[in-house]
């Protein structure tokens, strides 16, 4: 099994943009067939299996494994799923995101699912595909050799959209007396999770019942969102609705914000020069340090590859302290990467700025990824789209 990793680059955020509040915008988008990647399509470095059939359609997930990993591990494991409107899209879109956790010692997932421009489909038969996909992992957790109970959804977009659908939809469900398909954490990359009328026929089914946000109650998992203001596809303002909507039930949402940032600025290969996967590589930063806050991760080695401690709240606060001459601080590196005592997800719990950007208090019990709070940090990012998706921005 091969899997690959990244180099951070330094990233300077930049101030926070006002943008006012704003209904939901779920753009329409034509996708021809000719911009789209091959399907089935090529997933290298990864295992294929089968997790659902229906209507005489296969369905793939494919697995990236630790190194050396075996059915007798209990690790953590995370299933992505792909943005474009629940029209088109691929599942290459999260391939690199499987492989960086894979490195860091977790199973990563990215799972096919049926879509309108392969299979004629609505939406809710895109959430009955996810809910399976989830369910199969935790049924198949021994012999994958990953934890039932560590089990994570990720996705951008409309996929983001069925990874909240996963944890809060009562229906839409094809196994309903089977194992739960709730997952216990929740990583979403500008999630369409405030559904309206305006789309049901794309949804298939009403609105309210397919919108993750009329379904918050308590005992969600702890989720990271991280959303562009600038966003003309899914607005930013859903997203903060969304998060405040999780917290309101005692749940955590780490929010992280980019301004300036429009949709899809967060994939792999977008920018230009220096700033080329400069926001992919601060979001997966983020997200490593909101996995290890679950201790779904250990801490990141040192520089020379020797292991490093996972420090408490209190050592990650004296050591904070230490590093900044005692005086209150003022910001983080500004890769977003803890300092080297510092382990990601073991940040300063009080307010922190990153280099300029405006921080929010964080509610009871959120851990900053990377000592500066997840939970409106302000990033600078840069306008991109959603490979896969054929230029269309997943709706």
């Amino acid at each position: 099994m091969t899997s690959s990793s990244f180099n951070r680059s330094r990233i300077a955020p930049g101030p926070a943009a006002a943008l006012p509040m704003a209904v939901l915008l779920l753009l329409a988008a034509a996708t021809s067939a000719a911009a789209q990647p091959p399907y089935p399509p090529v997933m290298e470095g990864t295992t294929s299996e089968v997790y659902r059939t229906v209507d005489e359609v296969e369905l793939n997930i494919y697995l990236c494994n630790p190194e050396g990993h075996s059915a007798d591990d209990k690790r953590p494991a995370i299933v992505f799923f792909f943005g474009g409107g629940w029209r088109a899209g691929s599942p290459q879109q999260f391939l690199p995101h499987c492989r960086y956790l894979a490195d860091r010692g977790m199973v990563g997932a990215v799972a096919d699912y049926r879509v309108a421009s392969r299979h004629g489909v609505t939406a809710d038969a895109c959430v009955e595909d996810a809910k399976s996909a989830v369910r199969w992992l935790r049924t198949n957790a021994a012999r994958l050799g990953i934890d039932p109970d560590r089990i994570g959804a990720g996705g951008g977009s409309a996929g983001g959209h069925l990874a909240a659908a996963t944890a809060t939809l009562p229906g839409h469900d094809p196994d309903p007396d089977g194992p739960s398909p709730v997952p216990n954490a929740l990583v979403l990359f500008n999630p369409a999770t405030v559904l309206t009328s305006a789309l049901a026929e794309r949804l298939g089914a009403p609105a309210e019942s397919m919108s993750p946000y009329d379904h918050l109650r308590p005992g969600l998992p702890p989720t990271i969102l991280f959303h562009g203001t600038a966003d003309a596809t899914v607005a930013y303002s859903t997203a903060v609705q969304f998060c405040d909507g999780l917290r309101a039930h005692d749940a955590r949402c780490d929010l992280v914000s980019y301004a300036g940032a429009d949709h899809g600025f967060f994939n792999f290969g977008r920018g230009e020069g220096e700033d080329r996967n400069s926001m992919y590589e601060d979001t997966v930063n983020r997200m490593d340090g909101f996995l290890y806050s679950l201790e779904w991760l250990d801490p990141r080695p040192h520089p020379d590859g020797t292991p490093r401690k996972r420090l408490t709240w209190e050592e990650a606060l004296a050591n904070a302290l230490a590093n900044s001459g005692g005086a209150p601080l003022g910001g983080a590196e500004g890769d977003g990467a803890a300092a080297e005592e510092e382990p990601p997800g073991e940040g300063e719990p009080e307010e922190a700025e990153l280099e300029g950007a405006e921080a929010e208090e964080a509610p009871p019990g959120d851990t900053p990824p990377d000592g500066a709070r997840s939970d409106g940090a302000r990033s600078e990012g840069a306008e991109a789209e959603e490979p896969g998706a054929g230029g269309a921005e997943a709706e």
